[in-house]
């Protein structure tokens, strides 16, 4: 059986404004954690989700070339393997969703952008509209967040997010 992990030492960054903890430097050291805080982009003193969604952007441009099949497997092993890098981060941490995990926030653009028209316009309102969801988080959204914990529950309200904006980035794309 495993001794449970005692959580990593701080760098003398500002504290993270949404959790009001450091920025842990095992992120630089360990690469697990390296990608749960976005290769880093994670570990911006303000606003790190927005930071994260904003890295996540030169991966949807690398993807957006691929087929819808390729897009949308790749999105779910994001999806999948996001559930343990960022449940692993958190419990080596110490810190439930620190938020500078942003690992969900990739995966929630990334379904966000699923089969959108490949235009600035798409990428800079898929990202405005899945910060507006991730940031509010309407009811079921927030009921995910506060219920569902581990890694699961971190990566759960931002797919869901992602699911959402998806849907009002078609409707609108529709409706244009």
């Amino acid at each position: 059986m495993s001794q449970p992990t005692k959580p990593e030492t701080t760098s003398n960054d500002k504290p993270n404004k949404k959790t009001n903890k450091q920025t842990p430097d095992s992120i630089w050291k360990n690469p697990v954690h390296f990608l749960a805080f976005g290769f880093g982009s994670g570990a911006a003193p303000v606003a790190p989700g927005t930071f994260g969604t904003l890295a996540a952007v030169p991966l949807f441009l690398l993807m957006s070339p691929l087929s819808l099949w390729a897009y949308a497997v790749i999105t779910l092993l994001i999806c999948l393997v996001g559930v343990w890098i960022c449940g692993k981060t958190s419990s080596d941490i110490g810190v439930h969703d620190h938020g500078g995990i942003v690992w969900d926030e990739f995966a929630g653009y990334l379904i966000t952008m699923f089969a959108l028209p490949f235009s600035w316009q798409s990428i800079v309102g898929g990202f405005i509209v899945f910060r507006i969801f991730d940031i509010f988080k309407p009811w079921p959204i927030k009921w995910l967040d506060q219920k569902v914990h581990g890694g699961l529950g971190i990566m759960l309200d931002d797919i869901l997010a992602g699911v959402f904006s998806c849907l009002v980035m078609h409707l609108l794309f529709w409706l244009i």
